[in-house]
């Protein structure tokens, strides 16, 4: 059996003819383990008992190895079963930089059983973590259409302006075809009494300036003259500012009883509508005029109003 000089001389050989380049921490621990096992199985003697292998090899953390830089020392211990452990310790490697201290490494042991005939393959380094899960997929969310909708419009609404119409004034109210307007006398020598025109639109004509309740003051020559058209005309507004004070004239009484109401407050004078007589016998609106009396005949006459009268 070789004496531990031999063994270390062994071992410092074997680390001497290691080419001085960088190795890793694995091939440095594996390289003294080696040489210490190869060893201690030549010590274990020919009894066949089992030799254990401690190898001790420092590396430095950050630091490459070299591994024939730095002596080896070696000890050896027996077991309590005649197994035999060689330790082997080498001192700690110097930062690659030469400049500074170095840190002590961690120890590898190496253990060999004599017993054993094969030994399992060293655990893989560990696989690389899985990729992150991939991005989720952006989610589409499609708005559903708006109904439709459908609007039924109303029908366009044809207006029709106000137009002009025809009404009748008679001293005898029956003598008047039925379903038109009637204008006749509320008082004078032809006053008709409101029984006889029960259910109809009636204008009340007053003959003299005595009613200002009435509708239409009747200002020509044996009725009414300008300037008390001018004092009805007042009376009835005072009495009622929304009511509509009618004057009826002929053309050649017309200017004079222009100039009487045009002696009125301006909001009185707006208030004036003018039924002008101008018997033609063809429906016509004298300019100026609100009405037009354009027939006479022997039981009624016949005249033309614009809208509003």
């Amino acid at each position: 059996m070789p004496s531990s000089k031999e063994i270390i001389r062994n071992i410092n050989r074997r680390l001497r003819s290691t080419p001085r380049k960088t190795l890793g921490v694995a091939a440095a621990s594996a390289a003294v383990a080696g040489v210490v096992a190869g060893a201690a199985l030549s010590a274990g003697g020919a009894n066949g008992a089992t030799s254990h292998v401690t190898a001790t090899s420092p590396v430095a953390a950050t630091s490459p190895v070299a591994a024939s830089s730095h002596p080896a020392a070696l000890s050896r211990t027996a077991g309590t079963s005649g197994a035999s452990t060689l330790q082997v310790s080498a001192r700690p490697l110097m930062n690659s930089g030469g400049t500074g201290g170095s840190a002590p490494a961690p120890h590898h042991t190496a253990v060999r059983d004599d017993s054993a005939t094969d030994h399992p393959a060293a655990a893989p380094a560990h696989p690389a973590a899985a990729p992150a899960h991939p991005a989720a997929a952006p989610t589409w969310h499609h708005a559903a259409p708006p109904a439709a909708t459908h609007t039924m419009s109303a029908p366009a609404q044809h207006y029709a302006p106000p137009q002009p119409y025809q009404f009748y004034d008679s001293v005898t109210p029956s003598a008047i075809p039925s379903g038109h307007e009637i204008a006749t006398y509320a008082d004078g020598p032809f006053a008709v009494s409101p029984s006889q025109v029960a259910g109809q639109k009636v204008l009340w004509i007053d003959t003299n300036g005595s009613d200002p309740s009435a509708n239409v003051l009747d200002v020509e020559p044996g009725d009414a003259t300008p300037s008390q058209a001018a004092t009805w005309t007042q009376q009835k507004l005072s009495a009622d500012p929304s009511a509509t004070a009618i004057i009826y004239t002929m053309q050649s009484d017309w200017p004079a009883t222009q100039s009487a109401i045009g002696t009125l407050p301006a909001w009185m004078q707006s208030h004036v509508r003018w039924w002008i007589a101008d018997p033609t016998g063809s429906p016509h609106m004298v300019p100026g005029a609100n009405a037009t009396q354009w027939y006479w005949g022997p039981n009624y006459d016949i005249s033309t109003a614009n809208p509003g009268f």
